[in-house]
């Protein structure tokens, strides 16, 4: 198993005890999902360097607006992501959907559809290079099979490796081919979470404020070694497990509302051992629940007093 032992038990008693919630208020389900469909639309976007705000994203989704001095093919970029949201989200509701190459080229096509039409669902034709990395995708005629490979390695795994793992490992399968001229990364991650919703879990959402690190367990990952990427996403997983738990789970007492409470590791080390900057170090290993919102990391008073009692136990 790719994924760290430790993290891989937290997400699955956050994923557990998120089930146990179930079902969860209409209202505020949608809400969350409206609000998902946001950040993932617009992170997804950054990552590949569009300068749209989290803000005017979200006018353009919810309210159809137009930005001033924005691309229209920045405008379409939202416009088209967010229509990918709904088509795969609407997909598995019906159904547990076997993932094809038409399914895969179909999300390529909602994403590149308008911006350029003649490449909008078709493999490429051409060599491609990717910006910031020495690794060489494969020639275009090698793509279709390829692409054939992939999608039986899908089907053969579907049920043999556990989600996270199975949705990371699509996700750098497909980057890895690079089958499009154009779109790899936004159509990767949509059926990389795509796979996590079919599995019951929340989308993950990779952060611009981690693009860097993406990119470099990417790097990783080409070369070989698959379980930085696996366990980054991991992380983005267990992210999204917390805001759906934040939401949805119900405190009995105050003690427990509090204990629960997201705060900031400047906070979260006060009467603790241990500083902010050896918090934020546990936080980006994964070694602590914590999650990041924008910049900052967040975690609960309950999940420190859990990394001190498991230290203790080590002793």
């Amino acid at each position: 198993m790719l994924i760290d032992p430790i993290l891989f038990k937290r997400i699955k008693e956050k994923k557990k005890f998120l089930d146990s919630l179930r079902p969860f208020p209409p209202q505020a389900l949608k809400k969350l999902k409206e609000q998902f469909a946001i950040e993932m639309t617009y992170h997804s976007n950054a990552i590949e360097g569009n300068t749209l705000t989290m803000r005017e994203t979200q006018l353009i989704i919810q309210d159809g607006l137009t930005v001033a001095g924005k691309s229209l093919r920045e405008h379409l970029e939202v416009i088209n992501h967010k229509e990918a949201i709904d088509f795969l989200e609407n997909l598995a509701t019906k159904r547990e959907a076997i993932i094809t190459e038409n399914l895969v080229r179909q999300i390529h096509f909602l994403v590149l559809t308008k911006i350029n039409e003649k490449e909008a669902g078709k493999y490429r034709s051409v060599q491609v290079r990717i910006t910031g990395t020495n690794y060489v995708p494969p020639q275009a005629f090698e793509v279709a099979i390829l692409m054939k490979d992939f999608v039986k390695w899908l089907k053969k795994n579907w049920r043999k490796i556990n989600p996270i793992e199975l949705s990371a490992l699509a996700h750098f399968k497909l980057v890895h081919i690079h089958p499009f001229i154009d779109g790899n990364g936004r159509t990767a991650r949509l059926l990389m979470n795509f796979i996590l919703i079919q599995k019951g879990y929340p989308p993950a959402v990779i952060l611009k404020t981690d693009r860097k690190k993406y990119y470099q367990v990417l790097d990783q990952a080409h070369k070989g070694n698959l379980a930085p990427l696996v366990n980054f996403v991991a992380r983005s997983v267990e992210r999204s497990l917390n805001l759906y738990l934040q939401a949805f789970e119900r405190k009995t007492t105050k003690k427990e509302a509090k204990n629960k409470q997201f705060i900031s590791l400047a906070e979260a080390a006060k009467g603790t051992p241990y500083s902010q900057e050896y918090l934020s170090l546990l936080a980006r290993r994964g070694k602590i629940e914590a999650f990041k919102l924008g910049r900052n990391w967040l975690t609960t008073r309950e999940a420190i007093e859990r990394y001190i009692q498991n230290r203790k136990r080590k002793r």
